[in-house]
């Protein structure tokens, strides 16, 4: 009768199972039947502070579906010995580590039961790039840094969703009154003379280009405004846009006859933020026609300028108290304002194409004047409609 194989056992969590995992299990199999322990998901956020990527069902999986493996089992102990219950109970006659693993408590613990401990030299597979958990873990880290950077680089588009035209001295003269504004996730991208800012969102990229990242998000927006509308500009863009693009969350501005907003009031409640971007849905319709101008017809006064300015107020509102009723109705009201102090906002094809959506929704209104997108206030899916996501 021959010489029973050889047990050896090694241990570890095997989060990030990759190349040089596979090359020590063939490596460490060389010296007899290779027995596994792998971290149990408790034991290894106590040492490390943060949950695996990967269950310990997960990574038992993974470990006991290599080739080179005679048996694996969670480890039964805990702290960096963890192993060492399994060491006892099993008597391997080699325990094997690679030498990023090795500790003196290991070692120890080896030779205190007689096993022979070995050490192995980190070497990669011939034809294969050398691979740790360490170097996986910073370059995944560095690839998250990266597209971050990215996303921060990328501006943000902005709605504004009640009280449109308040920020226009022309309008609010007449009225005090409320426009609601957000920022909103690059998700997607917007069609150009839609009402979303682009025109001034094409400025902003050139700030970002300039990394001024650091600036607060109100000075921002003055340097916006003001690169927008240099001395002599005819027609001076409402400083909505520029505020919509540069502040975070959730944003009433107050305007009374001047173009910069007396009060800004923000809404940074995540709660809140959800549940306003569960509540609406977007629709493409179609760009305003090159050439359109909204202001050859004008018909201000103080009544029809205050309707607009109280649905801007009620829209706020309506946000804090999660109301969607009167969330949609702010929105069909400065619809019919807008169409009273500018009725070029609006034509008959716009009109029809929002009653569509009478049924399913509880108001409506366009991105910006002319066209653009639908804003719908509803809990219904939407046929190609689409949500937002809020830039916090």
């Amino acid at each position: 009768m021959g010489n029973p194989i050889p047990k050896v056992l090694v241990s570890g969590s095997y989060d990030l199972l990759h190349g040089g995992h596979v090359v020590f299990f063939e490596t460490a199999a060389q010296y007899g039947l290779l027995h596994v322990c792998v971290g149990t998901d408790a034991n290894i956020l106590a040492l490390k502070g943060k949950p695996t990527r990967f269950t310990e069902s997960e990574r038992l999986y993974m470990v006991r579906s290599i080739k080179h493996v005679h048996h694996a089992g969670l480890s039964t102990g805990t702290g960096m010995l963890d192993f060492e219950p399994d060491l006892r109970e099993l008597r391997p006659d080699v325990f094997v580590v690679n030498e990023d693993g090795h500790t003196e408590g290991k070692r120890a613990l080896c030779e205190s039961v007689g096993v022979k401990y070995v050490v192995l030299p980190r070497v990669p597979k011939p034809g294969l790039p050398p691979r740790s958990s360490s170097g996986l873990k910073k370059a995944i880290a560095e690839e998250a840094r990266l597209e971050n950077q990215k996303l921060d680089a990328t501006p943000p588009y902005r709605i504004c969703l009640a009280g449109g035209w308040m920020d226009q001295p022309f309008v609010s003269k007449f009225a005090p009154g409320s426009c609601v504004v957000f920022q909103i996730e690059p998700d997607r991208t917007f069609n150009d003379r839609s009402g979303m800012a682009t025109s001034t969102r094409k400025l902003w990229q050139r700030i970002y280009a300039q990394k001024l990242f650091d600036t607060q998000p109100l000075e921002l927006a003055r340097l916006l405004f003001g690169w927008e509308n240099p001395p002599g500009t005819k027609y001076v863009s409402g400083s909505q846009d520029a505020i919509g693009l540069t502040m975070p969350g959730i944003n009433r501005l107050w305007y009374d006859g001047d173009y910069w907003p007396t009060r800004i009031d923000s809404c940074l409640d995540e709660d809140t933020i959800r549940w306003l971007e569960r509540s609406l849905k977007l629709v493409e319709l179609f760009e305003r026609p090159t050439g359109y101008d909204p202001l050859l017809d004008q018909r201000m006064n103080q009544e029809n300028v205050a309707r607009l300015g109280d649905a801007g107020t009620r829209c706020w509102e309506a946000i804090l108290a999660r109301d969607i009723r009167a969330l949609g109705k702010s929105l069909t009201d400065t619809h019919r304002a807008w169409a009273e102090i500018l009725p070029l906002t609006t034509n008959a094809a716009i009109d029809k194409e929002l009653d569509s959506y009478s049924d399913r929704s509880h108001g409506r209104i366009t991105s910006g004047c002319g066209g653009g997108y639908i804003i719908l206030a509803t809990e219904d899916e939407i046929p190609n409609g689409f949500s937002v996501r809020i830039r916090r």
